[in-house]
């Protein structure tokens, strides 16, 4: 049964490692080049600029990527809730570049373990305070729908016209 997470409808019926895969490769060939005032662009007034998004997507990676590990070797592991918008403030020195670098590098790392667990692995539990009883198959359907809802802002900001 697939897991039903806040971005299941960006998912949709897609496989989740392979949307994943997919997904960073669009992501670092619209993003490969880009000058700084590039990365500083955003796709609404008021949201996150690409750097911004980038940023969060590699905290999403380590996170989430820790998250599961813990889950496979920790039973009866319970999650720490993280506030995105507190970590994005912290990360305002990283560059666009070095954000993509870092999701880039984590995303890989975590593909080879996503890749390499049974389905018994993918279903171990553990417990979200606020998002109550989860499995590892759970985090990675999250990971993929997530990605594909960033996709899409910075797929905008790439349309955009450059800044001079």
């Amino acid at each position: 049964m697939t897991p039903n997470t806040p971005y299941s409808a960006y998912l949709g019926d897609r496989e989740p490692i392979a949307s994943m895969r997919d997904t960073s490769e669009r992501i670092r060939a619209l993003t490969d080049g880009w000058s700084r005032p590039q990365f500083e662009r955003t796709y609404a007034p008021g949201k996150w600029t690409a750097r911004q998004i980038l940023t969060h997507l590699a905290e999403t990676e380590m996170a989430l990527g820790y998250r599961v590990r813990m889950a496979l070797c920790s039973p009866g592991y319970v999650a720490q809730p993280f506030d995105q918008d507190a970590w994005i403030v912290k990360e305002s020195r990283t560059t666009g570049a070095e954000a993509a670098a870092a999701r880039f590098a984590l995303r890989q790392m975590n593909l080879s373990l996503f890749a390499a667990l049974s389905a018994a692995e993918r279903q171990t539990p553990f417990t979200h305070p606020e998002s109550g009883a989860l499995t590892v198959d759970w985090v990675i359907h999250q990971m993929a729908g997530h990605d594909l809802n960033h996709v899409q802002q910075l797929e905008t900001i790439a349309a955009s016209p450059s800044p001079v």
